[in-house]
């Protein structure tokens, strides 16, 4: 035979072979099966999975191991995290979508695509769900965190008591595609963009605060996150604050009293030996906070917040993952849409601790909380908990579900935080910032306004009711 290497019409007989080979399998599987399995055909599942762990709660547990991995990671900004949650909450409803359109009824579009992938005579098999989104959350999750690879695969053998590389067809038929789809689709959404940031050394201008990790214009976190494609926005300046084009230039907003307003209340409020700060407020900036590495940051607070709505009103699968979905989706655009308001307008505005010590020469000056490496407008709390209570009001049909949220932060005097309306828990998580020093409240209401419009939009353009 000859050693050439196949033409095109070799190449598709073999790729039919190969098919011909994996539909046999499925048959005889099929035909094969034990009498409890006989009817499920196709998706028959792992010999091991007997051992496996479910509690019929696929999409929380996989955002479980997500905010694992997001405490596992170091000097990360809130951006990339926003994107993987994206990437891997609107995988896996686009899995469960393929799901509900083949065994059941899909009653909202899909992200991006969500095929029929089986049919009669075969039947759905058993943990069929659970293992569509499993394999799809796993594929993501190894390619957007390759280090965390031992950890992820370990929360899948505890979840079905096999390993992850077992022949499961739901693999290659459903899983695969559509994480596949998934990671090409973003994968040049500019998220690699390194290019360098330049400081413009002038009252008002953001500088390094001189912090661990911050002592170097280089040391600036994701300046170019702003030019980030959007999950769902046409661009990131799409719904820009009028506040910063107001302003205009430096030297406008040092002459403006409502600049002046901001830093002494924040000088007030925000210091680390305040007696103006009550102690309700105290416990709140530190209960918001989730900066350290050690926790689940920011995103991850918004996202556990929605597994314990989503527990405490009983959603099924299918509107947990669209939950879950619309949360990250509106999160990912909102930090991109942020990031544009911080580097991308005319004022990248100095933080707090700048202004006080540098503009108002009080070095003895320090607030409550670390500060973060990039610009304080608009505070990137406030807009991930506008985006946040803008859908889970959507998706709930109200504003008004009383619930108790919970921190990661170490610092935190209290534990949870017992919430009667979605925005009252945004408001509160917003104008943290201030009370911890960080931010001015003209950040948190900006911010909180940037992530209500992109929340807005993203319910009425993204995974509608059909």
């Amino acid at each position: 035979m000859s050693s050439r290497p196949l033409g095109a019409w070799a190449r598709a007989s073999a790729q039919l072979r190969r098919r011909a080979r994996l539909l046999v399998s499925v048959v005889l599987a099929a035909f094969l099966a034990p009498p409890a399995l006989t009817a499920q055909s196709a998706a028959a599942a792992p010999a091991s999975a007997q051992a496996a762990a479910f509690d019929g709660r696929p999409v929380q547990y996989w955002n479980s191991v997500l905010l694992d991995v997001f405490r596992r990671q170091q000097k990360v900004g809130p951006g990339p995290l926003a994107r993987a949650a994206a990437m891997m909450n609107a995988a896996i409803y686009d899995a469960e979508s393929a799901y509900q359109r083949t065994w059941h009824t899909l009653r909202y579009e899909p992200y991006l695509e969500a095929p029929k992938y089986s049919g009669a005579p075969f039947l759905e098999g058993p943990n069929e769900e659970e293992r569509v989104i499993g394999h799809t959350a796993r594929n993501l999750l190894v390619r957007l965190f390759p280090a965390q690879a031992t950890l992820v695969n370990t929360r899948f053998k505890e979840r079905f008591g096999n390993e992850w590389t077992d022949f499961d067809i739901l693999k290659p038929l459903v899983a695969e595609p559509i994480a596949d789809r998934m990671w090409n689709t973003r994968y040049t959404d500019g998220w690699d963009n390194r290019e360098s940031y330049t400081v413009e050394n002038k009252p008002g201008a953001w500088r390094p605060t001189g912090g661990p990790g911050c002592t170097a214009e280089s040391d600036a976190v994701d300046p170019n996150w702003g030019l980030v494609r959007p999950f769902a926005l046409s661009s990131g300046a799409q719904f820009r604050p009028a506040t910063p084009e107001t302003l205009g230039t430096y030297e406008a907003l040092m002459a403006s009293p409502a600049y002046r307003a901001q830093v002494d209340e924040v000088r007030l409020l925000g210091s680390a030996t305040s007696t103006a700060r009550t102690t309700d407020q105290t416990a709140a900036a530190w209960f918001w906070a989730n900066d350290a590495d050690g926790t689940y940051k920011p995103p991850g607070q918004m996202l556990d917040l929605t597994r314990i709505v989503a527990d405490q009103r009983h959603l099924n699968v299918y509107d947990t993952a669209r939950a879950f979905a619309l949360v990250s989706l509106a999160m990912a655009d909102g930090a991109i849409a942020e990031w544009d308001v911080k580097y991308r307008t005319p004022i990248d505005l100095w933080r707090p601790v700048s202004a006080v010590q540098v503009g108002l020469g009080d070095t003895t000056w320090q607030p409550l909380g670390p500060t973060p490496c990039f610009p304080a407008w608009a505070s990137g709390h406030a807009t991930f908990a506008g985006a946040w209570q803008t859908v889970m009001t959507e998706v709930f049909g109200t504003d008004q579900i009383s619930f108790t949220a919970t921190t990661d932060d170490l610092k935190s005097p209290v534990r949870n935080r017992t919430f009667s309306r979605f925005s009252d828990a945004a408001e509160e998580d917003a104008l943290s910032r201030l009370y911890l020093g960080v931010h001015y409240r003209w950040d948190a209401v900006d911010g909180l306004a940037l992530g209500r419009n992109v929340g807005s939009y993203v319910v009425t353009h993204e995974l509608r009711r059909l």
